[in-house]
């Protein structure tokens, strides 16, 4: 018959075998009772302002689970687009073009800037790069920051843009909502 110690031994062993394995079963797994992410708030107002967005892994990540049509090449393209009907419509003037596709606050500051010009602006030669270097979602607003790199008549230029869509809306179009010319860090 196996000593006393022995029986201690092999019951304390058992014992730390079962919470073993209750711990491995039970650790890293989702129960609900999670406190939910916190999300940054947004700056309640932003004219002409840097972008208040930092770069985020889970940014465009978290866009695209909350709205599955999002499609990243796609936004690129047409934030291409964007860039240039924006600067297109500015150089000319053209108010009417530039209303749907800026927040009012950006709207005001490039009203003044066509208002307060004395000479024309340089005409865009070619538009050379655009990547993203910023996302975010809060709540159901999406914010893409997108860094331009564009030749213009008087030389190159980095433009940090800020767009920002209401996935709720039915509206596919994205809105300039923050210009810059530094990109965030």
């Amino acid at each position: 018959m196996p000593d006393s110690q022995t029986l201690v031994l092999l019951v304390a062993a058992m014992v730390a075998g079962v919470i073993c394995f209750r711990l491995y079963s039970v650790l890293g797994r989702r129960t609900g009772h999670e406190p939910p992410p916190q999300a940054a708030p947004l700056p309640s107002a932003r004219p002409s302002a840097a972008p208040q967005i930092a770069p985020s892994s889970s940014g465009l990540l978290d866009i695209q689970l909350a709205d599955p049509s999002f499609d990243t090449p796609k936004f690129l393209t047409g934030a291409r687009e964007a860039y240039s009907r924006i600067v297109g419509a500015f150089a000319a003037g053209d108010r009417d073009a530039l209303r749907p596709l800026l927040s009012p606050d950006v709207f005001a500051a490039f009203d003044a800037g066509i208002t307060g010009r004395t000479a024309p602006p340089a005409a865009l030669v070619k538009l050379a790069d655009a990547r993203i270097v910023g996302s975010g979602l809060h709540s159901r607003i999406a914010e893409i920051t997108v860094s331009f790199t564009a030749e213009f008549a008087t030389g190159t230029v980095i433009d940090v843009w800020t767009f920002e869509r209401n996935l709720d809306s039915a509206d596919p179009n994205w809105v300039l909502v923050a210009t810059s010319g530094d990109v965030p860090e």
